[in-house]
């Protein structure tokens, strides 16, 4: 009596097995392919390769459970035109939050820029997207004479400048980047030093820490020549140029 039992018991496992087979089985293989299964259950996940192009192990910033995406933006740039995120459809690019009276890190920020801008020189889908955080006093004008100053020439790299509180939201909530005012501090601002690297399909990537979860951004204010700054903190900014070519490879 009990060998039928057990007999029937495996009938019914096996039947069971039959039937996720057939329902779910087909539903992974199509989220693999879609990219849509994460690696671990952090803020975190990584593309799996397809066949029909080149795709990197660069992770992907996530919130509950979601690819972080640049947001809606619209702002006027220094040639005077409007750019909005649709501008930056299918092009690498990287953030910035800055402003021209800053004369702490902000120049530093932007010779690093400089120096990758001149990297991919022959790369017509890489570019910059630089917001003032002082935009009353960062002008159009403004920010054309200083783009001149600094030697950029990449046609994708806008300085751009608008509503002030519309910048702010897109630093601190769009991007994850702070920046603030602040009336204590030299020059009346505060923001982060880092870059945000965005790829072509407008999601926030990086690479990995030793946790496995992303780095999220990467330093900007360390060059490749120092290596080292004054606290022991190390240049990221040849890892950087080598996570964009990864990402003009990808489809």
């Amino acid at each position: 009596m009990s060998t039928k039992k057990t007999n029937y018991s495996y009938v019914g496992i096996a039947f069971i097995l039959l039937v996720f087979g057939i329902i779910f089985v087909p539903k992974i293989v199509d989220r693999i392919k879609g990219g849509d299964i994460t690696r671990t259950e952090s803020r975190s996940k990584n593309v799996s390769a397809n066949a029909e192009g080149f795709v990197s192990d660069l992770m992907f910033l996530e919130i509950n459970g979601e690819a972080k995406k640049v947001p809606p933006f619209s702002f006027v740039d220094h040639h005077g035109n409007t750019i909005t995120n649709k501008d930056y459809e299918g092009k690498v690019y990287l953030v910035e939050f800055f402003f021209t009276t800053c004369g702490s890190i902000c120049p530093k920020m932007n010779r690093n820029l400089v120096e990758i801008q001149n990297t991919f020189t022959d790369s017509k889908d890489f570019g910059v997207a630089s917001f003032t955080i002082n935009p009353e006093y960062d002008t159009q004008e403004v920010l054309n004479k200083y783009a001149q100053n600094h030697k950029v020439t990449n046609p994708n790299w806008h300085f751009m400048t608008g509503d002030k509180d519309a910048i702010y939201e897109l630093a601190n909530i769009g991007f994850n980047i702070y920046a603030g005012e602040n009336p204590n501090v030299e020059d009346g601002f505060e923001h982060s030093g880092n870059f945000a690297l965005i790829d072509k399909n407008g999601f926030m990537r990086s690479r990995q820490d030793n946790f496995g979860n992303p780095k999220i951004f990467y330093k900007g204010i360390i060059s490749e020549e120092e290596k080292v700054d004054d606290d022991g903190e190390t240049e990221e900014i040849s890892m950087l140029k080598a996570d964009i070519a990864k990402l003009l490879k990808e489809d």
